[in-house]
């Protein structure tokens, strides 16, 4: 039997596929920046924290990452609107918005681990002459620890960021409208699989290696800043 291949149909429903790449670029970026945020605080209280606090993120760290993402996004998903009806509250948020939170919370743990890394890194020496010039715990991180420790970790970072990116297919599961969820209905409606996924499969790709340029870009821009941020301190 002969094998034609027709993507023709799949591009008649590029309208689909240009709303899945808009959602996975949006909530992989907005996901992105929060995960990074929580990976920096949660750095910080496994160096500077109490001891329960650092029990406390390390437990968090350890769950998330031993625990497949999926039953992750399914525990939002399906597992905390539940407990919330159970508290009393009728609250029903959005696939996007548990999805967000997923993600999110996914990447803070992954994120931790490589910046805490990156500040371990950091000579004592350095943040002790900070503590003599009489700087507040706070403007030490900031200025002295945080910068130089973003900078080795950077290329670490980066990766991460961009199999983050790759992960956020999964949220097609909760019915969150990103590109492979586009590609199922796609396929549903043409019955043109391999055509459908394939297109997908390229534009993956081709996110990925955007991204990557965009962050060796910014690297060009942001390490140097970095280190400067950090002498003028």
């Amino acid at each position: 039997m002969d094998i034609v291949f027709q993507f023709g149909p799949v591009f008649k429903r590029m309208d689909l596929i240009i709303d899945g790449v808009t959602m996975t670029i949006q909530v992989a970026l907005l996901s992105t920046f929060l995960g990074f945020l929580i990976g920096i605080i949660c750095a910080r209280i496994r160096i500077e924290g109490s001891k329960k606090a650092k029990f406390v993120v390390a437990c968090y760290v350890e769950f998330i990452r031993n625990t497949p993402f999926l039953v992750q996004l399914f525990m939002f998903a399906f597992g905390l609107p539940q407990f919330v009806a159970l508290l009393g509250f009728n609250i029903r948020p959005s696939p996007y918005y548990l999805a967000i939170i997923a993600l999110s919370i996914n990447l803070g743990a992954y994120s931790t681990e490589i910046i805490r890394a990156g500040l371990e890194a950091i000579p004592k020496s350095q943040i002790e002459a900070a503590q003599g010039l009489a700087l507040t715990p706070f403007q030490i991180f900031s200025r002295i620890s945080l910068p130089p420790a973003i900078a080795k970790v950077y290329p670490a970072l980066s990766s991460q960021f961009i199999l983050h990116m790759l992960g956020t297919s999964v949220i097609s599961t909760i019915s969150v409208q990103e590109l492979t969820l586009s590609a199922g209905r796609i396929q549903s409606e043409t019955f043109r699989a391999f055509e459908s996924y394939f297109i997908v499969t390229a534009i993956y790709f081709a996110l990925a290696i955007a991204f990557r340029i965009i962050f060796k870009l910014a690297a060009r821009f942001a390490l140097p800043w970095l280190h400067k941020t950090t002498n003028r301190s």
